[in-house]
């Protein structure tokens, strides 16, 4: 029975890059031609939110928002746990309204396409490296002024080991918001790494589903401006972390 689920899983994912793929190919000279104008470069958000529609859609994945106040005008810093790729790709229905780019590691410019898209569009970041590092700081905070909000997932990236157990948070996002003075809007997604796990991974699920996804009360920049960059490191981690614990309770012992 658990290979008959991985066999499943494994033409689920041929199914979702098949899609990924014929949309990523029809949609790239959109792309271009907006982002060779410069008032148009914009709309490329709108494109990507079509993208992340036609996904959603296509690969019946609908989407469940528990809100629990109204979304702050951008610009602002969402953080939110990262758990599978549909993290990204589903972002861009999820918050729609106001135009972000994302903070990401530089691994993803080696990516056919993708690599394209996120280096016009989006802030790569070389961890490795503390020169590069140091100018994707200074880039990401040029983009706020710009207009644009942040996407950053604060754990660097996702292990396909023990999750939806969140590693911990790296700072950067937290200075970001003090150095800014922009909201933090925390998001929680729960279920995710279920839906689309490892696509490098034979024995990694995916399967169609509903994804419940926690858009928190937003952090306000008085609220930032009374605590230490650790102290909201923290804070945020707690926020994000409550509702993985509520519906995997099992975690409590993992972290204790």
């Amino acid at each position: 029975m658990r290979w008959i689920i991985y066999i499943l899983s494994f033409f689920w994912k041929i199914y979702i890059a098949i899609i990924f793929c014929v949309f990523a190919v029809l949609l790239y000279p959109v792309f271009i031609l907006l982002l060779s104008v410069k008032k148009w470069r914009k709309k490329t958000f709108n494109v990507f939110t079509f993208w992340s529609w036609v996904i959603r859609i296509l690969c019946f994945y609908p989407v469940k928002r528990i809100i629990d106040s109204p979304i702050p005008k951008g610009p602002y810093i969402v953080v939110a746990n990262h758990t599978s790729y549909l993290d990204i790709f589903l972002m861009y229905s999820i918050l729609p309204k106001y135009p972000f780019v994302f903070l990401g590691k530089s691994e993803i410019l080696s990516y056919p396409l993708i690599g394209t898209f996120f280096k016009d569009l989006n802030v790569p970041v070389d961890r490795k490296d503390k020169k590069k590092s140091r100018k994707s700081y200074f880039e990401a905070i040029k983009k706020v002024e710009q207009g644009y909000s942040l996407i950053i997932f604060p754990e660097g990236g996702y292990g396909s080991k023990g999750l939806p157990k969140m590693r911990p948070f790296k700072q950067g996002s937290f200075r970001l918001a003090k150095t800014l003075n922009v909201p933090l809007i925390p998001v929680t997604f729960t279920n995710n790494f279920k839906l689309f796990s490892d696509p490098t991974l034979f024995k990694a699920t995916a399967h169609p589903g509903l994804v419940r996804t926690y858009i928190h009360p937003h952090i306000s920049v008085e609220e930032i401006e009374k605590m230490e960059i650790s102290e909201l490191c923290d804070y945020c981690f707690d926020i994000i972390n409550a509702p993985l614990l509520k519906e995997y309770p099992h975690l409590k012992d993992t972290q204790s």
